[in-house]
């Protein structure tokens, strides 16, 4: 049967008639179905090409057919097993696509190139897998908006924030939110020079907020600006805010006026000894010195030297109230050379005396105001308030700080005035000699 089959080719080839026997065996109902072979089929497949001239209309005369080329590998022609369908100029074979147009053959899966004898195989590019997209990063949280508060240990004076040229100040920070690693800049200056700039950590404060703390000295008087600063990172926004504070200097002579002046006179009013608060460095402020020098048991002395003024600023010195249970009353205390006003337990003012010279010495016991005598008396008494016999409490010209006196308790003239204004007829005095035992800074 095969015999015959390539008998037939060879013979309709040599005629030119090639399309007619296709064409033929397809109206026979054989639809181009090559009969297998009986004998097993070879792993060698034939290929065969063909100039095929185009379709021809119904009725019309063939063209001639080219010279046919056939090539058999191995001079055995095997015959696939599947269906071969030739349509026109292609040939389609059972897993395997062929396309025959010239001399150039194209199979699924390569590309088979014909010229002459010389067939070359090109493989099919295979396009590379598409990398899969990279997972989005989540984003940052936003950074923490803060507020920035400070806070000083600075002296209050009438309003002012204050410190004393040569001290130490703290200044603390509060940030409303804590961020952890976090820092802050410290730049203070005096008179717009800076003098000191640094960083520091912000800590963990109460209920979540952030805390530092800077101590700064300015070393003269001035105006001393302590700015904070935290740039702006990643976590925490950007903050900033300045502290302003007096420095003062303590060297002060009479007639002085400034914050200083009014710290002291604040000072010695807290702790109730008589001043006004006169803004002035002036006599009235140095007997008030010269009273809180005599509380502290250190003599009699007008002159604020650094350890007094240390036991100032720090409200040390108290008069001790020996006969609470009396109302308003008048306590003197000789050994301290110092008059109370009182009221109950609680001292209201206290004054500087000069009491009775051992001569003639102020005496010692309880009595009561029994008349009262205001302006100068021909002796010079002034503004007086007795308490028994020809002994009262009065302002008098000299009053020294020690005793000098015919046996009155002397106030300065210009303490004389406000002592009386307090005091009323029936009121207490009591007089005692108690030098007390507070001892002050040393």
């Amino acid at each position: 049967m095969r015999r015959q089959l390539i008998s037939s080719v060879a013979a309709v080839a040599a005629t030119g008639s090639l399309g007619l026997f296709v064409a033929s065996a397809l109206a026979d109902g054989s639809a181009g179905a090559l009969a297998p072979s009986s004998a097993p089929a070879s792993t060698q497949t034939a290929t065969v090409t063909t100039n095929t001239p185009p379709a021809t209309p119904t009725g019309a005369t063939p063209a001639t057919a080219s010279a046919s080329t056939v090539t058999t590998s191995a001079s055995t022609a095997t015959t696939s097993a599947s269906a071969v369908t030739t349509s026109a100029s292609a040939v389609t074979t059972s897993g395997s696509t062929t396309t025959t147009s010239g001399s150039t053959t194209t199979t699924s899966g390569s590309t088979t190139t014909t010229s002459g004898s010389t067939t070359t195989t090109t493989p099919t590019k295979t396009e590379p897998k598409p990398k899969p997209k990279a997972k989005p990063k989540a984003k940052a949280a936003p950074a923490v908006a803060a507020k920035l508060r400070l806070s000083s240990d600075a002296l209050l004076v009438k309003q002012n924030k204050a410190v004393l040229q040569g001290r130490y100040v703290k200044i603390t920070g509060s940030v409303s939110h804590y961020v952890a690693g976090q820092f802050v800049r410290v730049t203070a200056s005096l008179n717009k020079k800076t003098f000191r700039s640094g960083k520091l950590a912000i800590k963990p404060g109460p209920h979540a907020t952030g805390r530092f703390v800077a101590t700064v000295k300015p070393k003269a008087a001035g105006i001393l600006r302590v700015q904070v600063t935290h740039k702006r990172t990643a976590e925490l926004k950007g903050f900033s805010q300045v502290i302003g504070i007096t420095s003062m200097s303590p060297n002060v002579g009479y007639g002085a006026t400034g914050l200083f002046v009014d710290l002291v006179q604040q000072k010695l009013a807290a702790l109730h000894i008589f001043i006004p608060q006169t803004g002035v460095w002036d006599s009235g402020t140095q007997w008030a010195i010269n009273a809180y020098h005599r509380l502290l048991n250190r003599g009699y002395s007008t002159v604020l030297d650094p350890a007094t003024l240390n036991d100032l600023l720090a409200g040390k010195g108290t008069f001790t109230v020996r006969y609470p249970n009396q109302g308003r009353h008048v306590e003197g205390n000789l050994g301290k050379q110092l008059v109370a006003l009182i009221d109950g337990p609680k001292v209201y003012w206290i004054f500087p005396i000069s009491s009775g010279k051992p001569s003639t010495p102020t005496i010692l016991g309880s009595f009561q105001i029994y008349n009262r005598v205001p302006g100068y008396l021909p002796d010079g008494m002034y503004y007086s308030d007795f308490f028994t016999r020809g002994y009262a409490l009065h302002g008098y010209d000299p009053s020294p700080d020690y005793p000098a006196s015919h046996g009155c308790m002397r106030l300065p003239i210009q303490d004389a005035i406000a002592a009386f204004n307090w005091l009323q007829i029936g009121d207490w005095v009591d007089v005692y000699q108690d030098s007390g035992n507070y001892s002050g800074t040393t």
